[in-house]
């Protein structure tokens, strides 16, 4: 196993550890993967993942409304 993947692996089994709040170890950290792998991977399962700001949260807003706003729908011909 290269370097680069061991410790790719021990990130995910550290945030697996902060996840089940008990040890995780790497071999553990690898049936999760190939568990998510079998379910596939849904956006919803990321919710909660992602941590902004109030400041990036209104710039993302304001971005998202001015693209709504610019949008037209496709021509038919």
């Amino acid at each position: 196993m290269s370097r680069a993947t061991y410790n790719t692996l021990c990130e995910i089994a550290g945030e697996l550890q902060i996840k089940l709040k008990r040890p995780v170890s790497l071999e553990e950290a690898m049936e999760h993967l190939i568990r998510l792998r079998g379910k596939g991977v849904k956006i919803t399962d990321l919710a909660g993942s992602w941590t902004v700001t109030d400041e990036e949260l209104k710039e993302i807003e304001a971005s998202r409304a001015e693209a709504w706003r610019r949008w037209r729908p496709p021509e038919l011909h």
